[in-house]
Order: structure tokens, then sequence, then C-alpha cells
């Protein structure tokens, strides 16, 4: 009788399910880099997962579903924060589509601000009662991740008394300007929208804006400031490791690919004991 036919010694396996919730790690985060995507899904998509942690911690029993940190790039695009002015986008409708951008009035705090090539966008999806539930305390925790992957590339970043956000200066280039402009929603405690880190960013783009309403002050990014272009996965790197270390966080990659893992985020039923 022949013997049966030993599998192929390089036969794939299937990629393990992914891990969505552990109680035993309540500040457990899934870091999902999705390169670069348009906005308003993504906006939509911080909605799915918000609602979804929201639904988490109020189901019987409560569940620890893992918090999620987006890493996005956007096309070029001007958001206006709820409370903001219309009037500080400079451009005409038919000038912002010969810049190749777009204008999207949103539902985060602030005024209006710059997404595009170069900019690292981050947004967490935290469940803040799993950390703490102080907004200010939030903003000045990513503040602090940003200020410290300013630096480790020698550069002194700060913040500016009523200004949310990271800025450069006051030095001998000038006055304070903004390098990461900041903007959230919360809902229950779930938090939304985040980051725009000016890394390789073309800031001319800001001349058609008073960015996040500020008139007296300028925008700068990494490359600007340093006189040459940034490899941006190291600087991804970096402000992941000190996004960990400032909110006490155990950050994870998915086991399968950043979509897949989303899609079984959203849709697969919480257990019942």
């Amino acid at each position: 009788m022949p013997s049966p036919t030993p599998p192929a010694p390089n036969a794939a396996s299937p990629p393990a399910a992914p891990r969505l919730w552990d109680a035993a790690a309540p500040r457990a985060v899934t870091v999902c880099d999705l390169g670069q995507v348009p906005y308003t899904p993504t906006w939509e998509l911080q909605h799915e997962l918000q609602q979804r942690l929201i639904a988490a911690k109020r189901h019987t029993p409560p569940v620890a579903l893992r918090h999620v940190l987006l890493l996005v790039e956007h096309p070029p695009v001007y958001t206006l924060g709820r409370n903001g002015d219309a009037a500080h986008l400079l451009l005409s409708e038919e000038r912002l589509r010969a810049r190749g951008a777009t204008f999207v009035p949103i539902d985060r705090g602030g005024d209006i601000t710059y997404h595009g090539p170069g900019q690292l966008v981050g947004y967490p999806l935290l469940d803040l009662d799993r950390f703490f539930t102080d907004m200010h305390r939030y903003l000045r925790q990513l503040e602090e991740a940003i200020i410290r992957t300013c630096a480790d590339y020698g550069l002194r970043a700060g913040r500016v008394e009523g200004r949310t956000g990271v800025w450069i200066g006051p030095d001998d280039r000038g006055p304070e300007r903004k390098i990461c402009a900041m903007g959230i929603r919360c809902s229950r405690w779930v938090t939304m929208h985040g980051f725009a880190f000016n890394v390789n960013t073309d800031l001319s783009f800001f001349d058609h804006i008073v960015p996040c309403g500020i008139r007296d002050r300028g925008v700068t990014s990494l490359a600007a400031e340093l006189g040459a272009p940034m490899d941006p996965v190291r600087v991804k790197a970096r402000v992941q490791h000190h996004f960990a270390a400032c909110f006490e966080a155990a950050l994870h990659t998915p086991s399968v690919a950043p979509r897949a893992y989303l899609d079984a985020h959203l849709t697969t039923p919480f257990p019942n004991a």
C-alpha cells in the first residue's frame, strides 16, 4: 500500500485569528498603518470604530476590546472643525480644485487645518475609561509623544499656552511655528481624530488658510527644520514608541493585514461570558 503523501514542507499556514480583546491587557492598542487613504472614508471608519468601542464597554458583560491607533497619510485636503470659521480658507472652490485639494467640514474641535502627503496623521481610538478620564491630560500626552519625537531629532519642541499642538521656537529662526496640529472628538470617553505631524509636508499648502485660525504664527516640518527629507518609516516608529510610553500602552501589529483586522474588529460578535 502506498504511504500517504507528506505535506509540502513550505506549505503556507493560514494566518492566526486576530486578537481582538484581552481583559488582562486593558491598554492594548493595535496599530493599523493604512498608508495613503482618502479623508472622508477614513473619517467614517473612525466613527465606526468609536461606536464599536462604546458598544464593547456597554455589552453585558463588558468586553475589553483592543483600542486602535490608525496611522495614515491623506491626499491634499483642508478640514474645518465644528467651531471653525470657513473664512479661514483663503481659496475659492475653483482654485482649490486647481491645487488638487478638497475641503471637508468635520466634527472635531479646532479650526481649519491641512492634511497631505509627507504628513503623519494619527487617529487614536481609545476608550479613556481604561486610561484616565481627563481630556486635558489626554491632549497633553498626545503633545508629549510628538515633543519627545522631535527631541530624538535634536529639536526643542514644546507647547504654547492656550494653543493646542506642538510648536518649535521662538528661536533665531523666528517666532513659534506649529509642527503638529491636534483636534479631537470624544463620546462616552472614546476618542477619535488626533494629530497631524508635519514630517516632509509641502508647507506651501498652508499659505491658503489661516492655520488653526491663528494669524500671527507659522507652520513648519521636520524636514524644514533639519534641512533635509526625513525617513518617514523611522519617524513613524519613534512616534509609536513615545505614544506607548506616554499612555503606558502595549502597542501591537495585527497578525493579519490591517484592513482585515479592522473588518474583524468591527464585525466579530462579542463573547457572552
